[in-house]
């Protein structure tokens, strides 16, 4: 019986998986920066102008969005440490996408490295 970590292992053998330096480089080049985190991970921090689309969701929004649609976009995906990430970008290969990049060590490893981050500001009611 297979473990999260056997997936996610497996996964990694599959895809490529950037580090933070080509990462850098490869995002400002992307199509779309996706982060597959859940929602409340998105709002306390992320890559700036990166969009939020939790793994479990990734492959239905992919397919219903025309703007994601083709399969020659150049995709980076990145998650808190990059499991979720290495899985999403495998299932995006299996539906024929064919630039797709994860980071390496996720959100975690960019933010260790102090590469910049986004936090959405809440509005002040005075």
């Amino acid at each position: 019986m297979k473990t999260a970590h056997d997936l996610v292992e497996e996964a990694r053998s599959r895809i490529d998986e950037i580090n933070l330096e080509e990462a850098q480089l490869l995002i400002r080049e992307a199509d779309a920066v996706i982060d597959v985190r859940e929602p409340d991970e998105y709002q306390a921090g992320h890559i700036p102008g990166a969009i939020n689309i939790p793994r479990g969701l990734l492959e239905f929004k992919l397919s219903n969005s025309p703007e994601l649609c083709p399969r020659d976009l150049a995709l980076v995906l990145y998650c808190k440490t990059s499991g979720r990430a290495a899985l999403a970008a495998c299932s995006l290969a299996d539906m024929g996408y064919l630039k797709v990049h994860s980071i390496q060590g996720g959100f975690d490893a960019w933010q260790a490295a102090n590469k910049p981050i986004m936090t959405p500001s809440l509005p002040v009611f005075e």
